[in-house]
């Protein structure tokens, strides 16, 4: 496996990391806003962007592991086999 992960990740892989970003990301852009022009139930908004964005960065380590495990069990058959 000498290529980078990125490369060979599944796609499911990368719509969760890239999706993980951008919640997280917009659950604190409305959080700072919230703060910066005092409105209090604005920032708790911008909680359960945040939330869902760490939890969509958890299934991408799952789905990374998943994917990594595999790759290890066909390489393993495969020096097995000879």
């Amino acid at each position: 496996m000498l290529n980078d992960f990125w490369e060979t990740a599944p796609p499911a892989y990368k719509y969760a990391v890239f999706g993980g970003m951008g919640l997280t990301a917009l659950g604190i852009i409305i959080i700072v806003i919230g703060a910066v022009t005092s409105t209090p139930h604005l920032t708790f908004v911008g909680l359960p962007f945040i939330g869902v964005g760490l939890i969509a960065h958890m299934v991408s380590l799952g789905v990374r592991s998943r994917a990594v495990r595999k790759a290890l069990k066909n390489a393993d058959k495969r020096n097995s086999g000879r």
